[in-house]
């Protein structure tokens, strides 16, 4: 289960910049690395606002979909939960963030999934129908249902990439990661949040078929098979767990009658 670090660390030596973001991404995304004993880590605030400090959420969402997924039994990228005082411009805040090593192994680079498309692809060839040929069906079949499930806003061609050894002659496409912008991360406060529409289909940057995640079901084949797991009452604790005090019980029973009912409909198809 993602773990989260409740207790303050002192993060203030890291230097932030921003992620690249796409277009209609609205927001202030900053990122950080480190290097301890030749191990990289990758630090990921929420949306950052100068004057407030950290006004979002994103980062939670990182561990609900991390935690998700394990359930599930989908490959991703593992993310931890910190308590971190930071520096940002000569001031400090105290924040929640999360961090991720490198899935990388020696000797590999990395190229986002749409470079690559452009430079492997066939003449008219679609995304999806790209991904089959190189062999990746069932990783892109999961991330198009789990961007569903969580509504995922952002998965643009640079959040898809493609690992590759030249010496060993390998390639192999990275663990699903990056679902900060996902759920009800629009939702500033309980009152939007009781608001907020569940099933809504809002416009998304998907690389992958259309911009509407539950139109992109409809590329998913053999689809009853893709996960075996169901969802029990008892998985609301486990998502949850160590979150009662950074989110609000409105937030926490909204966001799980999300996945639970967005889960139904997949089912259903």
């Amino acid at each position: 289960m993602a773990k989260i670090i409740q207790s303050k660390q002192d993060l203030t030596y890291l230097n932030w910049s921003h992620i690249r973001s796409s277009g209609g991404t609205a927001g202030n995304f900053l990122k950080a690395t480190s290097s301890i004993e030749g191990r990289k880590k990758y630090y990921k605030l929420s949306n950052f606002d100068p004057v407030k400090g950290v006004v979002g959420h994103e980062c939670v969402n990182e561990i609900i979909a991390d935690r998700l997924l394990t359930i599930l039994g989908i490959e991703h990228l593992e993310y931890e939960l910190i308590n971190a005082d930071i520096e940002i411009e000569g001031n400090v805040f105290n924040t929640w963030l999360c961090s991720s090593e490198d899935f990388k192994k020696p000797g590999e680079s990395k190229v986002a999934l749409d470079d690559y498309y452009r430079t492997n692809s066939f003449p008219g060839e679609s995304h999806y129908d790209f991904c089959v040929r190189q062999g990746w069906q069932k990783y892109i079949d999961e991330m198009i249902l789990v961007d569903y499930l969580l509504l995922n806003r952002d998965r643009h061609g640079a959040n898809i990439e493609i690992l590759r050894n030249s010496r060993a002659r390998t390639l192999r496409i990275a663990p699903l990661f990056d679902h900060g912008l996902s759920l009800m991360y629009s939702c500033r406060d309980d009152d939007e949040a009781h608001a907020f529409d569940i099933m809504k289909d809002l416009p998304c940057n998907n690389f992958i078929g259309s911009h509407s995640c539950y139109e992109n079901l409809a590329l998913i084949k053999n689809s009853q098979k893709l996960i075996k797991k169901k969802l029990k009452t008892s998985d609301k604790d486990v998502l949850f767990s160590g979150l009662e005090n950074i989110l609000s019980e409105i937030f926490i029973d909204k966001i799980w009658e999300m996945i639970t009912e967005r889960m139904k409909v997949y089912e259903s198809l």
